[in-house]
């Protein structure tokens, strides 16, 4: 074995052996800073290969994806003084490193749980402190997580260097006589917002009826306007065509008409008729001229 071939296994060897205490990578879902003999010099370190040297010149990694925190189920009261005991959990992420290591004395997760709890507790103890018990289970508990994280949030990220991400309830355990008189608010309230859409639906449908009514009126009432106008321009053609056949032959015209009254009033077979045997209703059965 030659001496190149012997340098670069040293070489090899010596990396190998001292690279993890010189050299730091910061993964893409770290956060880190670089401290000086104790003292900060950059405040948020970017992904990437770090130089290091024990003592000098060391870097402090955190995990800088979303992390959460189970917290303790705690009593809260509401505006009515309703006890409820709230089994929360908080999920968090660091947005500020150098603020975080500073906050918690190193970068220790225990220690920035400790000081975020207390927060989420006063905020959830203001909040339900300012609504009903029916506001907090059903009606309002979207609104109170999104302004308890905003509040939240904004002083964590001041104080501690860290951002609360949501904040979710998992369950609410309520007083035998709560569950009830919450039951009866839930129940009294679902039967409120029924008879509003049964009487806006009743609203509707008698409006709906009205039109159909007037509309119906108005088509009745130009459909007997266009009979009437249809019946009296025929019996105007009826009149003339009358008067053209009585001026062109009296006689037939007579004769015709006659003809037309034996036909309607013999009918139905049944009718019975009382007349004088001279009458003129008989005059063409008792001569086609009609003498």
């Amino acid at each position: 074995m030659n001496s190149k071939v012997l340098s670069v296994i040293v070489v090899v060897g010596v990396a190998l052996l001292f690279g993890p205490l010189f050299l730091k990578v910061v993964s893409q879902h770290e956060r880190g800073i670089m401290l000086r003999f104790g003292e900060i010099t950059e405040f948020d370190l970017q992904p990437g290969l770090y130089f290091t040297v024990p003592m000098f010149r060391e870097p402090r990694i955190f995990d800088g994806r979303v992390l959460s925190i189970d917290m303790r189920p705690e009593e809260y009261l509401t505006q009515e003084k309703k006890r409820l005991i709230v089994d929360s959990f908080v999920m968090w992420k660091i947005s500020n490193p150098s603020l975080y290591y500073t906050a918690t004395g190193g970068g220790l997760r225990d220690q920035a749980s400790r000081l975020l709890a207390p927060r989420i507790n006063e905020g959830l103890r203001n909040k339900f402190g300012e609504r009903s018990v029916y506001e907090v289970i059903a009606g309002e508990r979207e609104l109170i997580m999104t302004d308890l994280v905003k509040e939240v949030s904004k002083k964590s990220q001041e104080e501690i260097g860290v951002e609360v991400v949501d904040v979710r309830v998992n369950r609410i355990e309520l007083p035998p006589n709560v569950i009830e008189s919450v039951y009866n608010r839930m129940r009294a309230e679902r039967e409120r917002e029924a008879r509003e859409h049964r009487s806006r639906g009743t609203e509707l449908a008698e409006g709906i009826r009205a039109d159909a009514d007037r509309q119906r009126t108005i088509i009745m009432a130009n459909a007997y306007k266009k009979a009437q106008d249809t019946r009296g321009e025929g019996d105007a053609s009826a009149a003339t065509v009358y008067a053209q056949a009585y001026s062109a032959d009296k006689e037939f015209y007579a004769f015709y008409r006659s003809l037309s009254a034996y036909k309607q009033s013999f009918a139905s077979g049944k009718d019975v008729m009382v007349l004088e045997p001279d009458s003129d209703f008989f005059k063409y059965m008792r001569s086609a001229k009609g003498n």
